[in-house]
């Protein structure tokens, strides 16, 4: 991942940490020890922040452990200043698989604040409330009340949150899955307006980030069902570019250049013997010209992992693939031997060719197969 520092690996999946998460842990450290005047406050503050992630780091691998359970991986798991995304291979589309994964989350959530409250009745330390609402309650207690939060608050029924998964889960049990998502994003949308009017009324900016966070979340959930829903029932052999352009690995970076801008295409294979042993990315082409020049080899360059698909499979499952995935193209292969590309861009021409022939008038003409519309022959 870009701007972010592998930290951890745990049953396959890479925790990830973003580095504006050390600017959020230097921000706190400074605004605590500035606030009580002593560096002690400020590591207080850094380490009950780094211990907060570290529950949010559990809350995602419980919705991991149970994508597991039905065969779905969790390719990583990335910290942000606002919270923890794990990347599933793919979405479950069905109900009851999607319910559980999504609860699993908010469960770990509970069963932290849960554990605390417990370990707490027995050093016979009771919470206050009092000390709650002001924030100055110790350590273990803040942390419980805020693992009960965070499962609260994840259980609101809007995407992008767990309870939005959970609310179409729910609804796709008597719903196709596609009109699901559209009312499960309609009623997220809906608590989006509803906080956002709250929080202008009560001049809390916090609220409208909020609500505008739950509506863009609703909208992007929406349109990507929307676009499987438009891909299903089509295999990457139907989107994939099959002109393009390949390299050998003793080929310079100044052949690939020219092979980027002839083609138009963003990632070049590398074959050797027939047989695919690299990708080429646009982007470390960029960086390697300009540190190298262009008469580097490119096998010195190339990454030797890649992604590969079949021709034979549905495009929304590839679709999938490349929205997980840190490579921009995937490798369309016959057997062992590479036929084609499928990235973003070529389903995208898709999808705009699809859109177009679903508004042609319901009377207008169709060429017969194998006829040009320009002359009328064959």
């Amino acid at each position: 991942m870009r701007w972010s520092l592998k930290v951890a690996q745990v049953a396959g999946t890479v925790v990830y940490v973003h580095v504006t998460f050390f600017v959020l842990l230097a921000w706190i450290g400074v605004s605590g020890g500035l606030e009580k005047g002593s560096l002690a406050a400020a590591a207080e503050a850094v380490g009950f922040t780094t211990t907060l992630f570290a529950c949010v780091v559990l809350h995602e691998f419980g919705h991991s452990f149970m994508a597991r359970r039905y065969g779905i991986r969790t390719r990583d798991i990335i910290l942000f200043p606002f919270g923890g995304i794990g990347r599933l291979e793919r979405i479950p589309e069905i109900p009851s698989q999607e319910f559980l994964i999504a609860l699993a989350g908010p469960a770990v959530s509970v069963g932290i604040a849960a554990a605390l409250f417990a370990a707490l009745q027995l050093l016979g330390s009771a919470p206050r409330l009092e000390d709650l609402a002001t924030g100055e309650a110790p350590f273990a207690e803040r942390l419980m009340l805020i693992n009960a939060g965070l499962a609260l608050f994840n259980l609101l029924p809007a995407f992008p949150m767990d309870g939005g998964r959970v609310l179409r889960a729910l609804l796709a049990m008597r719903l196709d899955y596609a009109r699901a998502t559209e009312v499960a994003a309609r009623i997220g949308q809906g608590i989006a307006v509803l906080f956002a009017i709250v929080g202008a009324l009560m001049m809390n900016p916090l609220l409208v980030i909020v609500a505008l966070f739950v509506w863009t979340g609703a909208a992007g959930e929406a349109s990507l069902t929307q676009i499987r829903r438009a891909l299903r029932g089509t295999t990457v052999g139907t989107a994939m570019r099959t002109e393009f352009g390949a390299l050998a690995p003793d080929d310079a970076l100044g052949l690939a250049a020219e092979m980027t801008v002839r083609h138009a295409q963003a990632d070049l294979p590398v074959l050797l013997d027939g047989h695919v042993i690299g990708l080429l990315t646009r982007r470390d082409l960029m960086r390697r010209l300009s540190e190298d020049g262009i008469g580097r080899r490119v096998g010195d360059v190339m990454h030797r992992t890649f992604e590969t698909v079949d021709v034979s499979e549905p495009l929304d499952a590839a679709f999938s693939r490349l929205q997980q995935k840190p490579f921009e193209t995937l490798l369309v292969t016959d057997g062992e031997r590479l036929v084609g590309l499928a990235g973003l861009d070529e389903i995208s021409n898709l999808l705009r060719i699809k859109h177009a022939a679903a508004r042609r008038p319901p009377h207008a003409p169709r060429a017969e197969p194998g006829t040009d519309r320009r002359t009328g022959t064959r």
